[in-house]
């Protein structure tokens, strides 16, 4: 089962490589203050999780610089995931608010949703 999985982790990241689209470009003053929004969130994820990956598509999509935490390989991501976040399930956006509360925000299309919503994207 282990053999499978690694092959269509493979797959999946080939395909992602072969069909990955053209990032969008903004003014720089623009971009630097997505920039800074961004900069307070995290996205816990698995290196071939489809749905993980679909998520990552969609940053690069939209040019959203978010910081990526291997919860599969990086112990210390895995920890923190489960510590805060309450189950170590990815893809999952961990997002500081200004007034330094945490919310974990699970399930791709919540996070894409989010995303779309908070930065006005179409």
């Amino acid at each position: 089962m282990k053999a499978i999985r690694w092959i269509l982790g493979r797959i999946i990241l080939i395909l992602d490589f072969l069909t990955s689209s053209k990032p969008v470009t903004r003014q720089a003053g623009v971009q630097q203050n997505i920039d800074k929004e961004t900069a307070s969130m995290s996205l816990y994820q698995f290196h071939a999780c489809p749905f993980c990956v679909k998520v990552r598509r969609h940053l690069r999509r939209h040019t959203l610089h978010i910081q990526l935490r291997d919860a599969k390989t990086e112990g210390k991501f895995k920890a923190e995931l489960m510590r805060e976040g309450g189950r170590h399930k990815v893809p999952c956006l961990k997002l500081v608010k200004e007034d330094g509360s945490v919310e974990w925000l699970y399930q791709s299309n919540d996070i894409i949703a989010y995303l779309n919503e908070r930065f006005d994207l179409a």
